[in-house]
């Protein structure tokens, strides 16, 4: 009974999903573009008309997106990240291990095999284009060891404000629950999340010290 109820419910994710993306294609031919996605991204970075085009083909395939992401890209569910404020390079990288398999998850590949570079882009755009809900800290006496742990090394990359750059994720204010996944995955060396410098430094960590961090960096601004 239980496989048969999840059966059916992935059909019917699979055909919403299938339509809302038919209809972004449809209302994207006039716009389409045979370039590569950052190259995209680098025209519409120049280009305001374009940009905003973009943006709007974007919120149509986000309409979809938010079945998981949440509205304007802000989670409502603990294991699944905010995108919301997120930088729009850093998420067509993603986009491209989904696509390439590197980054694992059966549903996200097929999702990002199946849009075309507008989409991609536009998405990404209008992602980063979407405030951040703030939440307050859990956990407040944990800030002075999850800042300390943070000073020392994850703002060399991730910045001191924690919004990352065009190759790095922005991670303040990302879903606790998610930030603790992520960290104890890289720890594991799992090869779900394999980058060999997160790896590297997520290999030092107790779970204290994971809990510390993912209390100080959900609350970050």
């Amino acid at each position: 009974m239980r496989y048969a109820a999840g059966a059916k419910w992935w059909l019917l994710f699979s055909m919403v999903a299938t339509t809302a993306l038919a209809w972004a294609q449809a209302d994207n031919k006039s716009h389409s573009s045979a370039a590569d996605p950052p190259a995209r991204l680098a025209q519409a970075r120049t280009d305001p008309q374009l940009s905003a085009g973009l943006v709007k083909t974007g919120q149509k395939v986000a309409a979809f997106c938010a079945n998981c992401h949440g509205e304007g890209g802000n989670s409502g569910k603990p294991e699944v990240p905010n995108l919301a404020g997120q930088n729009p390079a850093y998420l067509l990288e993603q986009s491209r291990l989904f696509s390439e398999g590197r980054r694992r998850d059966a549903f996200m590949e097929g999702l990002f095999k199946a849009l075309s570079v507008d989409e991609k882009v536009g998405v990404a755009l209008y992602y980063a284009a979407q405030p951040v809900a703030n939440r307050p800290m859990a956990r407040a006496e944990l800030r002075a060891s999850g800042e300390a742990l943070y000073s020392k090394t994850c703002f060399r990359c991730h910045a001191v404000d924690g919004r990352g750059n065009d190759k790095i994720a922005r991670i303040a204010g990302q879903q606790p629950a998610y930030l603790d996944l992520t960290l104890k995955r890289y720890r594991a060396g799992s090869g779900v999340r394999a980058d060999p410098l997160m790896v590297e430094q997520a290999r030092l960590l107790s779970d204290t010290q994971i809990e510390a961090l993912v209390a100080y960096v959900s609350a970050m601004r």
